[in-house]
């Protein structure tokens, strides 16, 4: 069965870094750009960053940009996003996902074909 798990996620202080990860079962993840989402409670599903199959091409959200890193490595078939200076309004539940693309193109969720069950970060003092 194909799948995309997300893990890494956790409880940090403002200010603090954690890096998620997004490993695939039953495909191969390095055809594929990957997209990672997050979505607060009471909020709608947000894109955060894409990252384009080869690594070469990333892209971010204005409010996340020079925080966060996605990068690659396709030999563990694994995607991770690397969130550094984290602050409360980035609490969410972060959701990898592939796209249908080899590119990064826009965050509608057409364009996103396998979703992961997400993982929790919760930013607080």
């Amino acid at each position: 069965q194909l799948q995309l798990v997300e893990s890494g996620g956790g409880l940090v202080q403002p200010g603090g870094s954690l890096r998620l990860s997004c490993s695939a079962s039953g495909f191969t993840l390095n055809y594929y750009a990957i997209g990672w989402f997050r979505q607060a409670p009471g909020k709608e599903r947000e894109g955060v960053s894409c990252i384009s199959s080869s690594g070469a091409a990333t892209n971010y959200a204005d409010s996340v940009k020079g925080r966060f890193t996605a990068s690659r490595d396709n030999a563990k078939n694994t995607v991770y996003l690397q969130m550094n200076s984290l602050n409360p309004e980035d609490t969410a539940v972060y959701y990898c996902a592939k796209s249908v693309y080899s590119y990064c193109s826009s965050y509608v969720s057409t364009n996103f074909g396998s979703w992961g069950q997400g993982t929790q970060v919760t930013v607080s003092s």
